[in-house]
């Protein structure tokens, strides 16, 4: 059977219609299908559903543009989140079910089925080889996204491209993106992109750091940056979700499965982990003027963060939301 490989290194066996009948044969395709034991990733294109659900919705998308490739005629430019997650630059929110192509704006070709053409052209795009087609370069896919999409996922996006502490480096810079936008004649979307450039952070580590980077502006609190570096008193090395520099503020921003994460600790339980975040809270407190500690999940919520950050003593130009 063929297989695709996720970043993970987690591999993925798709069973193809076409090319094994002895396999995917109608009756047992409806009863797998049925059962929920297998999955439909594309028209022709199945995977076992345990295996399916391993997988990270970016590492989902990428087998979707695999999968739907394969059927395309050769030379197809693949773009915007089609390439975003073949380059594994994440977004915020959920991805899309269709596969975005690039073409000419004289084709006037129709989306349809798995595939979303869009016919803006290609004029001046960059590109790299993909297989028998192209795929446009982690530059101009953030560029494309950041034009088309709603702010914050376009911002997620661009975020993500430029991550200063990604494994290999970034792929690529806001200098780059700016040079790209500048290097053609004006197009729909530049106001946008360069609103979403204005805010750029690379060293957002993924994209519930850009939401909450995003709520903390438009909640009038003062200028912060992310991944605050600092080693203590005690010689600890510590890094802050995000810093408030002007208050010498400090704000963890936690997910509530940390504390059950192997990244913590094979050898500890979480209750061990638990007592060393606290002490680290304690140390970090005794130098700093402010601290604040947030659930991910909590910039869903505006108010609350408000709430907690003012009462914290971390002051906002604005009125409570």
């Amino acid at each position: 059977m063929s297989s695709t490989t996720a970043p993970s290194a987690t591999e993925l066996v798709v069973m193809r219609r076409r090319e094994q009948l002895d396999v995917v044969d109608d009756r047992r395709l409806r009863r797998n299908l049925a059962s929920g034991s297998w999955t439909r990733i594309t028209a022709g294109s199945y995977v076992v559903t345990a295996e399916w659900r391993r997988l990270r919705p970016i590492q989902r998308h990428r087998v979707l543009v695999d999968e739907v490739a394969r059927r395309l005629e050769p030379g197809a430019v693949i773009s915007h989140f089609a390439a975003a997650a073949q380059h594994d630059i994440d977004i915020l929110g959920a991805w899309p079910r269709r596969v975005d192509v690039r073409i000419e704006r004289a084709t006037g070709g129709r989306s349809g089925g798995a595939v979303k053409r869009r016919a803006i052209g290609l004029e001046g795009v960059e590109r790299e080889p993909f297989g028998m087609h192209e795929l446009t370069t982690p530059a101009q896919t953030a560029l494309d996204i950041a034009r088309s999409a709603p702010f914050l996922v376009a911002a997620s996006a661009v975020d993500q491209a430029i991550w200063r502490d990604r494994d290999g480096g970034p792929l690529t810079t806001v200098e780059e993106l700016t040079s790209l936008l500048d290097a053609v004649p004006r197009q729909r979307g530049d106001v946008r992109a360069r609103r979403v450039l204005d805010v750029a952070d690379p060293g957002a580590a993924n994209p519930r750091e850009t939401k909450a980077a995003h709520v903390l502006r438009s909640l009038g609190f003062p200028r912060s940056r992310s991944q605050e570096r600092r080693i203590l008193r005690s010689g600890r090395l510590v890094f802050g979700d995000r810093y408030f520099p002007e208050h010498d503020h400090w704000l963890e921003v936690d997910g509530r499965g940390k504390y059950l994460s192997p990244d913590f600790g094979d050898d500890r339980d979480p209750h061990e982990i638990v007592i060393d975040e606290k002490n680290r809270e304690n140390e970090i407190r005794r130098e700093v003027r402010g601290f604040s500690r947030l659930e991910a999940t909590d910039f869903d919520n505006p108010r609350l963060v408000y709430d907690v950050l003012t009462a914290d003593g971390l002051p906002s130009t604005k009125p409570r939301p």
